[in-house]
């Protein structure tokens, strides 16, 4: 699956992305909490199972041939001038050569992809690309440790939720898996914004319940009409769409 493929299935809008943005505001608006996005086509390749199923199968074919191999030469000697023996063994090798390739192709597409890769594979892939994210987007150097990642990969319909240390030494694993789980379940039916709008806003409750902004840690903000504190932004609050 790739970036434009991805965008089409999830299918937001530009005031949809607006929407997930300001409710990340508000989930770490008083808080020490810090909120971050990610959404990925897929988390790996799997060219190689993808190569090494279409070798397996090219393999298993090709052996369902050999009892033909009387009725093959006997094709080749209509349509070839005295063909030699070798020439039954070349046109094998070919044979299985274009079926690897076909193949190949064929597993290429995702639909195939999530149904011959072992869902171990997807799930430490997931994993994997969830963790490397975790640290190129700065998730784990908040200030106060309480940074948390809230990573979607689409073709193998997986979420993953990492949570700094700050957040884990107050809040339970099991809170997380489960806000995980109900993201899983809403994107399955196609509501990808209500999916992160109900996990952003539980996690706020969670900031508020755990993390509440202490007033000497606060920036202050002033209007004439209101004077609040303010969490310091040190993440995106933006959905990020990765291309890889």
């Amino acid at each position: 699956m790739n970036y434009k493929r991805l965008v089409k299935k999830i299918n937001l809008s530009e005031s949809d992305y607006k929407d997930i943005e300001e409710a990340v505001k508000k989930a770490e608006a008083g808080t020490k909490g810090e909120i971050a996005l990610a959404i990925t086509p897929q988390s790996d390749t799997y060219a190689f199972w993808e190569l090494a199923i279409a070798v397996f199968t090219s393999f298993m074919l090709l052996c369902s041939l050999f009892p033909l191999a009387n009725q093959v030469y006997a094709w080749m000697n209509r349509v070839f001038w005295l063909p030699k023996p070798w020439h039954l063994i070349a046109f094998y090798t070919a044979l299985c050569v274009i079926e690897v390739i076909a193949f190949y192709l064929l597993y290429n597409i995702p639909w195939f992809d999530s149904l011959i890769i072992p869902d171990h594979v997807k799930e430490k892939a997931v994993t994997n690309r969830a963790m490397r994210y975790f640290t190129e987007s700065g998730v784990y150097c908040t200030k106060e440790h309480t940074g948390i990642l809230i990573f979607v990969s689409y073709l193998e319909h997986e979420v993953r939720i990492i949570a700094d240390k700050g957040l884990n030494d107050k809040i339970p694993n099991d809170s997380w898996e489960q806000l995980a789980d109900e993201i899983a379940k809403n994107i399955a039916k196609g509501s990808v914004k209500d999916g992160f709008l109900n996990a952003i806003e539980k996690c706020g409750a969670l900031f508020a319940e755990n993390f509440p902004l202490e007033s000497t840690e606060a920036t202050v903000s002033t209007t004439a009409e209101e004077t609040c504190e303010v969490n310091p932004n040190e993440l995106s609050d933006s959905l990020v769409i990765l291309k890889e």
